[in-house]
């Protein structure tokens, strides 16, 4: 009489799938994507999963909420290499780059909180009295080539004068090139307060995107929790495996 797989020590594909709410090909793809370590074969070419299969497995999917799957693939392939610091140089860059969102995050509320109110002659609509460029820069304390630049850059779309072609700043561009002022004073470049400017324009003005930033935040605590969850058990696979 045969001895039952799960009993001895040995996992059969469908094994190692349940217990995870997994399907045996995606297991069998976790594998042939080295997200596992190789399985032995039968002598009738069956694969046969260990519990090193199931650590490895386990390791994998805490890593992917906080590295993205593909992130989460390069350091289960790195560790299965024996590149144990390259896998450590993917963990760090993925801190990084949640250092550096959470700073963008400060830099987006810092922005906002020195806005200031709106210009004179605004109303709930968000529509104010519209300026041409030069007394823009004066209330704003810029040169007037200064807002050509940031309107070269995408930050700012004034409309043009019909008759004349001089540029029109409504409202919300004004409310724009404040932002753009507050951010560039916090020391960033255009390329990064570009996609800001967007999320501004998207959430429908500053007053929105304010009542975002707490879902951000809060989606940014969690990454940095699913980070440490995910480093947790790599290490406990790492331990097992020495």
């Amino acid at each position: 009489m045969g001895r039952n797989p799960q009993t001895s020590g040995r996992l059969r594909p469908v094994d190692l799938a349940r217990r995870h709410g997994l399907s045996t090909q995606a297991v069998r793809n976790y594998e042939e994507a080295g997200i596992l370590p190789a399985a032995a074969r039968t002598a009738a070419g069956y694969r046969v999963y260990t519990a090193r299969h199931g650590d490895a497995l386990r390791a994998f999917l805490a890593l992917v909420p906080g590295h993205g799957h593909q992130t989460a693939t390069a350091i289960m392939r790195a560790v299965h290499g024996g590149a144990d610091d390259e896998a450590f140089q993917l963990i760090d860059a993925s801190h990084a780059r949640l250092l550096e969102d959470r700073r963008t995050l400060q830099a987006v509320e810092r922005a906002l909180g020195g806005l200031g109110p709106p210009a004179p002659g605004a109303g709930a609509s968000g529509a104010g009295r519209p300026r041409f460029v030069g007394p823009l820069a004066r209330e704003l304390g810029v040169r007037a080539a200064t807002l050509r630049a940031w309107e070269r850059a995408g930050l700012l779309r004034p409309r043009r004068d019909p008759v004349t072609g001089y540029r029109v700043y409504a409202e919300a561009d004004a409310r724009d090139a404040r932002l753009v002022r507050q951010l560039r004073r916090g020391g960033y470049p255009l390329r990064q307060i570009a996609p800001l400017i967007e999320q501004v324009r998207a959430a429908g003005g500053p007053g929105a995107l304010e009542a975002a930033l707490g879902d951000w935040r809060g989606r940014l605590a969690a990454r940095g929790r699913a980070l440490l969850a995910g480093a947790a058990e790599l290490e406990a696979y790492l331990a097992a495996r020495r």
